[in-house]
């Protein structure tokens, strides 16, 4: 079937199992995920603002080449990689559909990234993007793109799976957005850091069902060893919700009881990425490179006005989990920020949950601050 995103006509294999569409045994399109390429259309025009000589883009895991087809049409030279002959095909096609120029390789990534160099590599795979990442950070020049769809195992409710594939260990907290993110963050920074290649983050968010960042690369030991600096540990409490963190390789110590309520149900995770997930001002680039031709620009402008504004912290708190613990109704999160703000504690939404908000302010003192009526 034929479908328009972008202002661009594409072909998409129908559905052949009756179930959703973008399902079945044909070459794989997800429409929910329009929201994402919209705002990778809007960061590629972003970058190459940026980094005016920014040219080649890889499409990894081309598919329907709908993310490719959409880089060409901002003028990027592109390629179009996948496995899959059906797919290559497809991919060749939507180019064509659209006369717009581009190669397309039916092979493996890892192969062609290992033979070639590209400006921008976005791997967008069907759950993790780890055993892709090596040769990405190995060749890339400027841009490596990730999406990844596994949250199960990055928040840790698959906790074994995540120790597999990220080497690192995830905990199962009720900050599962937080935590998927910044699993997926530490284990890009140390692959790249393998080649001498510090990954920055400068713009990140968590939709629904996966996490997507964008990683601009510094081909520098220095600056690698620098932003490795950035990783460290979360010390969590699964009764009163207290939790610390901690820069480092190692941590100082795992806490076997909670320092604030004497719980012996503490849980720690790391090295987990601890640094900033986006960078306020290139976030800000890509919001104003959201134009009306992108169906999901509404949506995109109201997730990245609240990723350029979110405070650094690596944890968030629900607003509801803590009203109900504290017996008092909630207010508006406006307010409830507002309020913490005032009481001189650096606040802002978490812009993956409606009721989520990050604060330097300890459990206790968001009561104080944001919930006086606790007690009474």
């Amino acid at each position: 079937m034929q479908l328009s995103e972008g202002g661009l006509e594409i072909e998409v294999d129908q559905p052949r199992d009756g179930t959703r569409e973008g399902s079945g045994d044909g070459v794989f399109f997800n429409p929910t995920m329009e929201l994402n390429r919209d705002i990778t259309v809007a960061a590629l025009r972003a970058y190459q603002e940026r980094e005016p000589r920014v040219d080649t883009y890889l499409d990894a895991m081309a598919a329907s080449g709908i993310r490719g087809v959409r880089a060409a049409n901002e003028g990027y030279s592109v390629t179009c990689c996948d496995l899959d002959s059906e797919a290559a095909e497809l991919a060749g096609e939507n180019l064509a559909r659209n006369d717009l120029n581009g190669e397309v390789e039916n092979r493996n990534v890892n192969a062609l990234l290992h033979e070639s160099m590209f400006d921008v590599v976005d791997l967008d795979p069907f759950g993790t993007p780890i055993p892709f990442a090596d040769a990405a950070f190995a060749t890339t020049r400027n841009m490596v793109c990730v999406t990844a769809t596994d949250t199960a195992p990055l928040c840790g409710a698959h906790r074994n799976s995540g120790i597999r594939k990220y080497s690192t260990v995830p905990q199962n907290t009720d900050y599962h957005p937080e935590m998927g993110l910044r699993t997926l963050l530490s284990a890009l920074v140390r692959t790249a850091a393998r080649y001498d290649v510090a990954a920055t983050p400068i713009c990140s968010h968590v939709s629904r069902h996966y996490a997507r960042t964008y990683l601009e690369l510094d081909h520098r030991a220095t600056s690698a060893d620098s932003l490795l600096e950035n990783l460290g540990f979360i010390h969590h409490c699964e009764d009163c919700l207290a939790r610390r963190h901690e820069f480092g390789h190692f941590p100082e110590s795992v806490p076997e009881e909670c320092p604030v309520c004497g719980s012996s149900r503490t849980l720690t995770a790391g090295p987990v990425w601890l640094g900033p997930v986006a960078d306020s001002e290139f976030t800000e680039s890509v919001i104003d490179h959201l134009t009306p031709e992108l169906d999901a620009a509404a949506r995109a402008e109201r997730l990245l006005s609240t990723v350029a504004e979110e405070i650094d912290t690596p944890t968030h708190y629900d607003q509801h989990r803590l009203c109900k613990q504290w017996g008092v109704p909630a207010n508006a999160m406006d307010e409830f920020v507002d309020d913490l703000q005032a009481a001189g504690y650096s606040a802002s939404k978490a812009h993956y949950s409606g009721t989520a908000f990050k604060t330097t302010a300890t459990v206790g003192e968001i009561r104080e601050a944001a919930a006086p009526d606790a007690d009474s």
